[in-house]
C-alpha cells in the first residue's frame, strides 16, 4: 500500500506537473530522496554526496542570522523580538512540547496517508492524536557546512519520544527569488521533495509570522517535486497554505501555533511549547 500510495503521488506530479531545468529554479533543487526511506540517517547520505560538513555540537540554529530573512519593507523588523530571534539562531538549545488537531473531512485521508505512506517511508509523521506526543518531541539541529564552514543548510530532525518516528526531518535555509527572501523548508521523499517557501513577517508586538499563501509558483508556497533526471524536476504548485506564529505568551513563554489550510479550509493545527534547556 505504502509503495502504491507513492508511486500514484510521483506519477501525477510526473505527469502533469510543470517541467523545468534545476537551473531555472535553483530554489527547488534538493535534498531529494533517492529510494523508499528517508529517515532520521538522510542528512548523513546527503552530506557525503554533496561533500559537505555535519556540525552536531549545540547549540546549533535553523539560520545563523534570523534578520537576514527580514525583507527590506519590514516596517516592524526593528521590533523583533530576541526570544524569537534566539530561537532560530539556537534551536538545539530548546525542549519541544507539541500538541496535535485534526479537522474533517481532511483528518480520514490523513490518517491513511500518515499510517501507510510516512509511516513506510519514515518521514512527515505528523501527529494523528495529542497522545503520540505526550512525552514530548526530540530536537536534533545538524548543521551543513561547505568547505568554507559556512552553514549552507541545516536539517532539523524531530522524532516523537513515545515512539521515535521521524516526524520532520527538513532542510532549512534562506533563498532569495528576485531580491526577496524567504525561509526555505525542504522535506525530502523519494525521487523527490515536499518543499516549502516562507517569507517572513515581524508583528506589531515583535513576534513574527512564517507564512505561505503565495498564488502562484515563484514565490511563498508548498511544491510538490518529482526528479525526473540529473538536471530536469516537473513540481506542482499546491494550494496548500501554512501560518506559523511564533510568540511569548502573557506568561513570557515562547510558544508557536502552526496552522495549515487546504482550498482554504483548515485542516491541522500545531501547537508548540519551547523552553530553553541549556545554554552554550
Amino acid at each position: 500500500m505504502n509503495y502504491i500510495l507513492s508511486s500514484l503521488i510521483n506519477s501525477w506530479v510526473g505527469l502533469t506537473g510543470y517541467k523545468k531545468n534545476l537551473e531555472d529554479v535553483p530554489w527547488l533543487a534538493g535534498p531529494f530522496g533517492e529510494n523508499g526511506h528517508i529517515g532520521k540517517e538522510f542528512y548523513k547520505e546527503f552530506a557525503e554526496k554533496k561533500e559537505l560538513g555535519c556540525i552536531e555540537r549545540q547549540p546549533n540554529g535553523l539560520v545563523v542570522d534570523f534578520t537576514s530573512v527580514l525583507g527590506d519593507d519590514d516596517s516592524n523588523k526593528d521590533r523583533l523580538q530576541e526570544r524569537v530571534k534566539h530561537f532560530y539562531e539556537n534551536t538545539s538549545d530548546y525542549k519541544l512540547d507539541v500538541w496535535s488537531e485534526w479537522y474533517h473531512p481532511v483528518k480520514y485521508f490523513a490518517h491513511v496517508l500518515i499510517r501507510t505512506v510516512s509511516s513506510g517511508i519514515d518521514q512527515l509523521n505528523i501527529p494523528l492524536s495529542p497522545l503520540e506526543t505526550s512525552r514530548g518531541m526530540s530536537n536534533e539541529v545538524i548543521g551543513l557546512i561547505d568547505k568554507e564552514e559556512n552553514q549552507v543548510m541545516a536539517c532539523w530532525l524531530r522524532k516523537t519520544v513515545l515512539t521515535q518516528k521521524v516526524v520532520y526531518a527538513g532542510f532549512y535555509s534562506i533563498v532569495k527569488i528576485s531580491d526577496k527572501p524567504f525561509i526555505r523548508v525542504v522535506f525530502p521523499l523519494p525521487k523527490g521533495s515536499a518543499t516549502v517557501l516562507l517569507r517572513v513577517e515581524v508583528q506589531e508586538d515583535g513576534s513574527v509570522k512564517l507564512i505561505s499563501d503565495g498564488k502562484k509558483p515563484g514565490g511563498a508556497g508548498y511544491y510538490r517535486v518529482k526528479v525526473m533526471s540529473n538536471d530536469k524536476i516537473r513540481y506542482k504548485f499546491i494550494p496548500l497554505k501554512e501560518l506559523i506564529h511564533v510568540y511569548t505568551d502573557e506568561n513570557n513563554v515562547l510558544r508557536t501555533d502552526h496552522v495549515f489550510w487546504y482550498w482554504g479550509m483548515k485542516f491541522l493545527q500545531l501547537h508548540y511549547k519551547m523552553e530553553v534547556v541549556s545554554s552554550k
